[in-house]
């Protein structure tokens, strides 16, 4: 196992070379593994682990049909590979549960009982089990739990994969029932394409998981965009110099280059300007949210915002809810402009060209000499 130094702190990562995919068949090489849910992560790790050579079968309500419809386009065969979500667990040795966080207690009751002695049930997130007082989901003393986590979405997990590549992934083991649950959670961490495995619990992985999501992933981000995109709209910037001074020049550039290299690298190849202002106010801005982060984590340990997610997703109108809450985002001055800049971009020409001829309106053109004469003519 490989030991790295992070800013510091030793510590042990799995990678390929110490748990090689041939270790991974050897170790799965007599398990079914069934995939309960074909929503966001269960395509990626289903056709990655099928790809790999693994025994795969998916679970997935019929009545759902997008996702059985998606399942059978991908290859999975009804009553072969596909099958009843009940029937797939009980079938699998190792069961992936894969179902949104609010999903897996409500299925939960029907999903328990094909739980037998020596089976795995496997998570990527570590919601349920972490407040398993408030979502019901409590396995049986007889089996393995354990926990691997990619860090992106399924569809990067499947890029990453096709790519040759691989995606970073936690893992961790809750209940260790048959002695070899660590073995079997570091062989499925391959299988699904892991590049490399990180050790945690499956309490550090939720407590950051839903910390980062509400703050720097994706709400912090949007909110402090925002923030800036109404500062310079107010003081009458154009739709267009707002969004490329809050937006594109983060999302097209800055970002890929902060990735590449680190922000240090960042700073001192970029104007002194930049440089300098971004260095002064970077200590302000820190110490502005910090309180916000630290109320944020509080909120996510004692299970406030899992009340919250379980509360509204057992709404029946969430759905609908929802949609008007997605597109009054969409529909905001900032992400409009967005879309009109985004199709200006040179790889989307053509949809540039449209939004151009919807949007452009060309003064008329006065008549003079020849065309005078033409006009006169026509009279």
């Amino acid at each position: 196992m490989a030991q790295i130094d992070f800013g510091g702190t030793i510590e042990t990562v799995i990678t390929r070379d110490e748990f090689p995919l041939a270790r991974a068949r050897k170790v799965l090489k007599d398990e079914v593994i069934a995939i309960i849910g074909y929503g966001v992560q269960g395509p990626a790790q289903a056709l990655n682990m099928r790809d790999n050579g693994f025994k795969v079968i998916v679970g997935q309500r019929e009545e759902e049909r997008s996702y059985w419809e998606k399942a059978v386009r991908d290859g999975f065969k009804p009553g072969k590979t596909l099958f009843p979500i009940e029937e797939a667990a009980d079938r699998g040795t190792i069961v992936q549960y894969l179902v949104s966080d609010a999903g897996q207690m409500l299925v939960w009751p029907k999903l328990k009982g094909h739980l037998t002695h020596g089976k795995a049930l496997y998570f990527s997130h570590g919601f349920s089990i972490v407040y398993r007082t408030q979502t019901g989901v409590v396995p049986p003393a007889d089996i393995d739990v354990i926990l691997v986590a990619p860090k992106g979405s399924g569809t990067s997990v499947r890029r990453n994969f096709l790519a040759g590549s691989g995606i970073n992934s936690s893992f961790a083991v809750w209940q260790d029932a048959t002695g070899n649950a660590r073995e079997r959670c570091l062989a499925v961490g391959i299988a699904v394409g892991s590049g490399y495995l990180f050790e945690t619990t499956f309490e550090r992985e939720v407590w950051s998981d839903l910390t980062g999501e509400r703050g720097v992933l994706m709400g912090a981000l949007a909110g402090v965009m925002g923030a800036q995109y109404d500062c310079l709209r107010a003081h009458g910037h154009s739709p267009s110099e707002a969004f490329n001074e809050t937006v594109e020049e983060l999302t097209q550039s800055l970002i890929r280059l902060v990735g590449e290299n680190g922000m240090d690298w960042m700073f001192a190849n970029c104007s002194t300007t930049a440089q300098r202002g971004a260095l002064d106010w970077m200590p302000r801005f820190k110490g502005a949210v910090a309180p916000i982060f630290e109320e944020l984590y509080r909120s996510v340990k004692d299970g406030t915002e899992t009340a919250i997610v379980l509360k509204a997703n057992a709404r029946g109108d969430y759905s609908e809810a929802l949609r008007k809450e997605l597109d009054a985002l969409g529909s905001s001055e900032m992400w409009r402009a967005g879309k009109a800049v985004r199709a200006l971009r040179p790889e989307n020409w053509s949809a540039g060209s449209a939004a151009r001829k919807k949007t452009t309106k060309r003064p008329a053109k006065k008549k003079t000499g020849a065309r005078k004469t033409a006009a006169r003519r026509k009279k």
